[in-house]
């Protein structure tokens, strides 16, 4: 049975989008949609990262984009810094 939440996506450009959602009663993940495995180096013993282990409960890969959104013109915004050579009409208080 699919749990499906309206989330925004970034990348690679912002879009709205249909995504399934892990299984809030699941026994394995807790909800979570899998675990972390820490992992070491194998001649050192030493911490070398962590994994990520996705539960059978969801598939994380199952979405759809449902609305591309625009992307919104950056405002050029003076720079604060005085010390840089701009302006502030701040007081120093």
């Amino acid at each position: 049975m699919l749990r499906l939440r309206i989330r925004m996506a970034h990348w690679p450009r912002p879009t709205l989008i249909l995504t399934d959602t892990p299984r809030p009663d699941c026994a394995d993940c807790d909800g979570e949609g899998g675990h972390n495995r820490d992992y070491g180096d194998h001649e050192t013993g030493e911490y070398a990262g962590t994994e990520w282990g996705p539960c059978p409960c969801w598939n994380e890969n199952r979405r759809w984009a449902l609305l591309p959104l625009p992307r919104l013109p950056r405002r050029h915004q003076p720079h604060a810094d005085p010390w840089d050579g701009g302006y502030s009409n701040e007081p120093p208080f």
